[in-house]
């Protein structure tokens, strides 16, 4: 008998956000449960309430729900207003809990504000560029984010690869 797939994901999504030509990294509080210590970019996960409670914009669909989890979790996270959010890759995991991840990593341009950070989440930060962000400690992975936002900036466009 064929086992029926599981179909729950914890859902999240991030933001390379882009000021001046240089990249925002952020590092993981010590409290953090995954990934302490860890430098990331901001983000955060999908809530139910982030769209059940408001109007919705068709007869059955809730639109742009994404890019609004995303002004709200960089604003709660590092302060800053973003702009012109575009798609750079997803990815999932199951983390060592069990609990399995899908997150759509964006790049956006600041709009404006200055970095102010939730000290629940994120200790220090750093506007970087792509060369500078490899003296940092980043989560597996990041590293080619920032490699392809700096290509989309360029207008070359791409799927996921290690750099």
């Amino acid at each position: 008998m064929k086992k029926e797939p599981q179909l729950l994901h914890e859902v999240a999504i991030t933001a390379i956000v882009v000021k001046d030509g240089k990249y925002l990294i952020t590092r993981r509080a010590l409290t953090k449960k995954r990934f302490p210590g860890m430098w990331t970019v901001p983000g955060g996960r999908l809530e139910t309430s982030d769209y059940v409670n408001l109007k919705k914009d068709t007869k059955d669909y809730w639109y742009n729900v994404l890019e609004q989890v995303l002004r709200r979790e960089v604003k709660e996270e590092v302060g800053l207003a973003i702009k012109n959010i575009e798609y750079v890759t997803s990815l999932a995991t199951v983390h060592k809990d069990g609990a399995p991840s899908l997150v759509i990593s964006c790049m956006a341009d600041w709009q404006k504000g200055a970095v102010k950070l939730q000290k629940s989440e994120t200790d220090e930060f750093a506007w970087v560029s792509l060369k500078e962000s490899k003296k940092y400690k980043l989560l597996d992975g990041i590293y080619d984010e920032l490699e392809m936002a700096e290509a989309r900036r360029k207008g070359i466009k791409s799927e996921w690869k290690r750099f």
